[in-house]
């Protein structure tokens, strides 16, 4: 099961007590489902626990029952279909709408009585036109409804529980959409799936802590580059000065110097600086160090 069909499961397990958050969830399956004209009213879905809830959330909020419904035990895409036209002009009827003389859909803010009816009906468009990715591979939530009108209002509607999605469109369906992490899951909080949400939270930390782990490791990395390429020139100014005039012709602090970075290629300045004896400071080293690569490249020039 993707992940997007169990945040769909989860919501379904919601009850609808209430008759008004009842017409509210099913204006919003409606008018985000594959077809809803005066004719008829198809909802396509994928999702068996959203299919088995549709005919008990459409006999609360109308007291009718589909005309069509998936055949049981079959796996793919569930139709519930209503073409009754008695059916159709009492859901337009509890809609506000006139089913004769509806030329495009809008939103009945009047249903919208409360927060929990809002809630009910963006939960409604999101089980009929809605989906989420997989936040391990990416953080992705859309609502794509064939009506442009619906999908402006129901970005106000968005607005009034907190949230701002991002428009677009896709193949003539208009699309509200979020790609923030915390956004999404305080979506699926509000509308009654927690442990989804709990889900894209977990994996946003876990992303944060590889991203974390990665930047480190890649700093590290380049740390260590720069202490070997460091640590070359070094050996390589200490050979060349060796070459021209022994390391015997430095100053005792430097010869010592000199001899330890020659034994000890790898290590960094601090385990060279504890290493010397008597032990002595990291900038004491490296300006020791500095004066030999001084010293051997002015030898090289006056050569």
């Amino acid at each position: 099961m993707s992940f997007s069909s169990e945040a769909k499961a989860e919501l379904c397990k919601l009850r609808f007590d209430k008759k008004s958050a009842a017409v509210a969830e099913c204006c919003g399956v409606l008018l985000y489902a594959s077809c809803f004209t005066p004719r008829e009213a198809r909802i396509v879905t994928g999702s068996a626990e959203f299919a088995a809830r549709l005919p008990r959330l459409f006999r609360r909020a109308f007291n009718l029952d589909f005309d069509l419904l998936p055949e049981e035990g079959k796996g793919g895409k569930k139709s519930l279909l209503i073409t009754d036209e008695s059916k159709l002009r009492r859901v337009y009827e509890a809609f506000g709408a006139d089913a004769g003389a509806t030329l495009s859909h809008h939103i009945n803010f009047g249903i919208l009585e409360d927060e929990g009816c809002m809630e009910a009906f963006v939960r409604g468009a999101f089980l009929a036109g809605g989906s989420v990715t997989d936040p391990d591979k990416r953080f992705h939530l859309e609502l794509s409804t064939p009506h442009r009108s619906v999908s402006r209002e129901m970005y106000t509607v968005l607005l009034d529980l907190g949230f701002s999605p991002k428009e677009s469109s896709r193949q003539g369906n208009a699309l509200l959409y979020f790609k923030k992490a915390d956004a999404i899951a305080d979506f699926f909080t509000t509308l009654g799936a927690p442990v989804t949400a709990m889900g894209i939270m977990t994996a946003k930390v876990e992303r944060e802590m590889r991203n974390t782990v990665t930047r480190q490791i890649n700093c590290d990395s380049a740390n260590a580059d720069k202490t070997v390429t460091a640590a070359q020139e070094q050996i390589e100014a200490i050979r060349r000065y060796a070459r021209e005039y022994g390391l015997e012709s430095l100053p005792e602090a430097l010869h010592d110097t000199a001899l330890l970075r020659i034994t000890n290629p790898e290590a960094s300045l601090s385990d060279l600086a504890r290493l010397s004896l008597p032990p002595v400071s990291k900038s004491c080293l490296n300006h020791r160090l500095k004066k030999i690569m001084e010293l051997a490249k002015q030898g090289t020039v006056q050569k």
